[in-house]
């Protein structure tokens, strides 16, 4: 699934609730522990959430997934990185406004564990 030239226009933050509602509070975010870790913000593109669910989120309980259009960042502030097998990964070198956040929806994990995502969400 490795993308040469990312090509994605909508890139997805998946949030807990209380995450969630400190965005809606504060009105921004500089992301969750681990992103603060990091140094930037983890996004995935929409061929990446399922993964990345699976990966990072299994048994987390309930979500918040935020649609962000990357026209409502800052260029400079967007770097795509190599992660998982060498996939490019959209990264927020900043803070996250609440005004950039497009749509978000409630995530919850079917009888399996897996999470199910809108079917109203973009794919691009």
């Amino acid at each position: 699934m490795s993308e040469i030239t990312p090509t994605a226009t909508t890139v997805y933050k998946i949030l807990t609730p209380d995450e969630w509602d400190k965005v809606c509070g504060e009105g921004e975010t500089r992301g969750s522990p681990l992103d603060r870790a990091d140094g930037f913000i983890h996004f995935s593109t929409p061929a990446q959430l399922s993964d990345t669910l699976s990966k990072h989120f299994t048994g987390a309980g309930p979500l918040v997934l935020a649609e962000i259009p990357l026209s409502q960042l800052s260029e400079q502030d967007v770097r795509w990185e190599a992660a998982r097998q060498g996939d490019l990964f959209p990264h927020l070198y900043g803070i996250l406004r609440r005004d950039s956040i497009s749509q978000h929806w409630p995530l919850h994990a079917d009888d399996r564990g897996v999470y199910v995502l809108p079917e109203t969400m973009s794919q691009t």
